[in-house]
């Protein structure tokens, strides 16, 4: 009797791994203005983020530290003292930041310290911040350099040294505002702005802020000029120019002032008139999208 000759050996077929699109990937957590403000507008920054519980269980009570960019903008590393660090400002992303900083946090759990922490490009249907963070206000420090990425053995390498020296000549000065959440002042080489992320619903905002171009009130005084907006991560982010010699605490009380106009007039639900429709036309006209 003849045996049955066998067919070619096939591999098992691989399981696409589908984007998933999410426009307000912050929605849900208490500081999702601040997520956005780090993840846009400051160069280096960092705050400690707490684990769930019952994710601490699985991996242990680690430290986690948010920070702004990571060296060579990785999703996350994990140092030799076994701290994780997770980049916000990364090099590839899907559709979903929540779900792409979440899955480099367990990745970055899973990682010896002192190794690489290989994270994948899409993370599929996976937890997101939401799901595994002991969520609420984020406690922010602001640096001058990048020197908080090193533990005590890497801040002794010279290799290490000029490579944060570079990485240190690109950050332009930042300031956070206290005078509205997630505001922040920068200076840049001719000018200096102020931006300032939203916490409302994009509509709402945009009816605010074209009531306040209607009547002239978009500007932080004199000297200065409402320079536009931008929309991040579905909530906005108008943007000023303003002088480049004052200190980032000339500009507290105009951005009070600009922030009480701005809540007394988002309470109006009434139907724009024909001004604030012309100027809402021109708002949205010169708005750009960051995801």
């Amino acid at each position: 009797m003849s045996k049955r000759r066998k067919g070619p050996q096939t591999e098992p077929k691989r399981q696409k791994v589908r984007d998933i699109f999410v426009a307000r990937p912050f929605e849900g957590l208490a500081d999702e203005p601040e997520w956005i403000a780090l993840r846009e507008l400051v160069p280096a920054a960092s705050a400690p983020l707490r684990l769930k519980p019952e994710v601490a269980a699985e991996y242990g009570d680690r430290p986690v530290t948010l920070s702004t960019v990571l060296p060579m903008a990785w999703p996350a590393m994990i140092r030799r003292d076994g701290e994780v660090f997770v980049g916000l400002q990364r090099h590839v992303q899907s559709g979903d930041v929540s779900r792409d900083l979440a899955v480099a946090i367990l990745c970055a759990l899973r990682t010896e310290p002192g190794e690489n922490v290989a994270v994948p490009a899409l993370p599929g249907s996976g937890p997101r911040l939401q799901d595994i963070l002991d969520d609420g206000p984020l406690d922010v420090t602001l640096h001058l350099g990048f020197e908080y990425w090193l533990d005590a053995e890497q801040a002794d390498d010279p290799n290490v040294v000029a490579s944060l020296e570079r990485a240190n000549a690109s950050i332009y000065p930042t300031e956070r505002l206290a005078a509205a959440p997630a505001a922040y002042w920068c200076r840049v080489p001719d000018k200096a702005h102020v931006r300032w992320v939203m916490p409302d619903e994009e509509d709402a905002a945009l009816d605010a802020l074209a009531r306040l171009s209607a009547a002239g009130e978009l500007a932080l005084g004199e000297a200065t000029r409402f320079a536009g907006m931008f929309r991040a991560h579905g909530l906005l982010v108008p943007v000023w120019d303003v002088p480049r010699e004052p200190e980032a605490a000339d500009w507290e009380a105009p951005l009070a002032d600009f922030a009480k106009r701005y809540r007394d007039i988002l309470a109006d639900t009434t139907p724009l008139d024909a001004a604030a429709r012309r100027a809402k036309q021109g708002l949205v006209g010169r708005q750009l999208t960051l995801r």
